[in-house]
């Protein structure tokens, strides 16, 4: 997958190309059913999105509210078959174009898009004033078709970035899952932390949480990938999302124990999928209240997951 940050510095065989549009926060199932639309034969597939997310540019110290970073929503693309990514810098005067000059500059003659899908309730330019008629209008101006795909239901209500973090801070993963029709990953690298969890018996993997949106805070049942290094693989675990209140913690984290694992994994990439909520952050009596605790979630999470087989 060929990825390309400004549009103004497009080659051949950048353009071209058939492309959906919009932030693809979690690349849920209303996300992939866009992705699909935008499947030609004879046209490389494309996604247009922005980096950094719109929302976070305009409000910059509003709460996370992200599902995914730019490294994982690449990640979940690339594995979707897309050929080329446009993750445009989304900067002042990205955000200053009118709706027509966006269409005209960026679609048309930047990266001379044949084709433009996007949701029902697109909208584009400077003040979000550009809808899906306007754009429609400007493609015929401008030479590149458009398709305009409905929102999609399923038995949860509506397919949206915003219910699926409902569901997340809820303590619901799995009503999570089934909208995005993958499990929540929070993938990122494996930082040093205390390591009080070694020295309880339980040596877990340490990954920061910044600028993610927080699922209910707890223990989970988890599947975790090692993306590199010599351990790569797939393994089963249970995973605390929180602040350790047993240990005065104050910024939220994520420490994941592995199953049957040996080894450092200090600077690899891992993804972790949270698959089921197993009970809410604790303080317990002393240490050997929550070696006890822990012993018991790992039971629940081992049984969890080997019935996923």
């Amino acid at each position: 997958m060929r990825i390309l940050r400004d549009y103004q510095f497009a080659r051949p065989e950048h353009r071209g190309a058939s492309a959906a549009i919009g932030n693809f926060d979690g690349v849920h199932l209303g996300h992939q059913h866009v992705i699909d639309r935008a499947r030609v034969d004879g046209l490389p597939l494309g996604i247009l999105t922005f980096e950094p997310h719109p929302r976070q540019f305009f409000a910059p110290d509003a709460p996370p509210f992200r599902l995914m970073n730019a490294e994982a929503r690449a990640h979940r693309l690339q594995k979707l078959g897309v050929d080329v990514l446009y993750e445009l810098s989304f900067n002042a005067a990205l955000s200053g174009l009118s709706a027509e000059d966006f269409a005209h500059d960026v679609l048309a003659e930047g990266l001379g898009l044949k084709r433009v899908i996007v949701g029902a309730e697109f909208c584009f330019g400077k003040g979000r004033a550009g809808t899906v008629e306007m754009l429609a209008e400007f493609g015929s101006r401008f030479g590149f078709e458009v398709d305009v795909v409905p929102i999609l239901h399923g038995e949860l209500g509506a397919i949206s970035s915003t219910n699926i973090r409902n569901a997340l801070s809820d303590g619901r993963p799995r009503d999570a899952a089934a909208m995005l029709g993958h499990w929540h990953r929070i993938e990122g690298p494996v930082v040093h932390g205390e390591k009080r969890g070694r020295q309880l018996g339980y040596p877990t993997a340490n990954m920061n949480l910044d600028g993610l949106h927080l699922p209910r805070l707890g223990v989970y049942a988890v599947l975790v990938d090692v993306l590199d290094g010599p351990n790569a693989g797939h393994y089963h675990g249970v995973a605390s999302l929180g602040i350790r209140p047993m240990f005065n913690g104050e910024v939220p984290n994520l420490e994941t124990f592995l199953f049957d694992f040996k080894g450092d994994l200090y600077g690899s990439d891992l993804s972790v999928a949270l698959v089921d909520y197993l009970r809410p952050e604790m303080t317990f009596d002393g240490l050997d209240a929550l070696i006890t605790q822990m012993n018991a979630d790992s039971d629940k999470a081992r049984a969890i997951l080997k019935a996923l087989a």
